[in-house]
């Protein structure tokens, strides 16, 4: 029985797809059922139910595949280790990172990683974040950062960041009078607003605090990209509540302002929850230990502004997380 017939059926189950499962290892689709065939032949036993839509696995399929992913992910470390004795700094990370989540931020951490490991390798690649719950299911990345992250039985959801939100606005409104005081709710009552796509856990978030401070806004438009919704703001379309730190470069720019939301009563203003994903069962490499250790700092600084402050604790490569 060969390992890369095991790694198709993991893919498969974990994908809950045979075409996606098929995918992560560069054969068709024709090759992975075939594949799941060969598997069903050997064991004497119907590993899927192909009889339901969508297919499940049965009672022999789940305990086969609990078993396999264990082998595979073993394998997967050996061959690792093997490697690093032919490049013993050679770490790599794959990190899988929603759009909003800029590049020049997870510079500075991959900096200070790079202190503790200069010849590490961080691959990041941007996607939807569906994309990035799949990825880290798949084993194709080892990391995922998003926002209001889903734990669930196969996935560890480690708190990251609470970023406040704040009203994003041109210079010429009226709000940004009150940049420094900020503004109530409900002075958002009656905007042309621009909003994120129904559906994201974030529209949600915010529509359920307008309603409790009875705001009612003209949705103007919705997107599900941030950068979208700051091009619609600039292009005059109306105002939005978006992540404070999403907008510094515009704010640097003077584009757009940001005002704070003031508390009412016991009502504070709403936040983006950013997570680091990872799956559950998997070994960590200690570089990926280290970067979630560098993530978790208090904050990360530019090699050269440390020389006149402190700077976060060397992060402990190997530390169990």
């Amino acid at each position: 029985m060969h390992l890369e017939t095991l790694s198709i059926f993991c893919d498969i189950v974990r994908h809950h797809s045979f075409s996606r499962g098929a995918a992560a290892n560069d054969v068709s689709q024709s090759a992975a059922s075939q594949a799941v065939h060969h598997l069903e032949r050997r064991l004497g036993t119907q590993l899927i139910d192909r009889s339901k839509r969508p297919w499940r696995l049965t009672t022999d399929g789940k305990l086969f595949f609990k078993g396999c992913q264990e082998l595979v992910d073993r394998y997967h470390e050996v061959e690792d280790t093997v490697r690093r004795r032919q490049h013993p700094s050679g770490y790599r990370i794959r990190l899988a990172t929603i759009y909003s989540v800029h590049l020049h931020d997870l510079s500075l951490y991959i900096d200070w990683l790079r202190e503790s490991l200069p010849d590490v390798d961080v691959d990041v690649a941007y996607m939807h974040p569906d994309q990035v719950y799949e990825q880290v299911l798949a084993d194709q990345c080892d990391l995922g950062l998003l926002s209001f992250a889903n734990p669930g039985r196969e996935l560890t959801v480690i708190p990251w960041v609470d970023q406040p939100m704040v009203i994003a606005c041109l210079p010429s409104h009226c709000f940004a009078a009150a940049a420094t005081t900020g503004v109530t709710p409900s002075a958002l009552s009656g905007e042309s607003f621009i909003a994120f796509d129904r559906g994201l856990p974030v529209r949600r978030e915010i529509d359920r605090y307008l309603r409790r401070n009875d705001v009612e806004v003209k949705v103007a438009a919705a997107f599900d990209s941030i950068e979208n919704i700051k091009q619609a703001i600039e292009d005059g379309a109306g105002v939005a509540i978006l992540p404070e730190p999403t907008l510094q470069r515009e704010v640097d720019r003077q584009t757009l302002v940001k005002v704070p939301l003031r508390r009412v009563g016991n009502d504070t203003p709403p936040v983006r929850p950013m997570s680091i994903i990872r799956r559950r069962k998997r070994r960590l490499n200690p570089a990926v230990t280290a970067f979630i250790t560098v993530l978790l700092a208090e904050r990360a600084v530019r090699p050269e502004d440390r020389a006149g402050g402190s700077t976060p604790a060397e992060p402990k490569i190997g530390a169990a997380i």
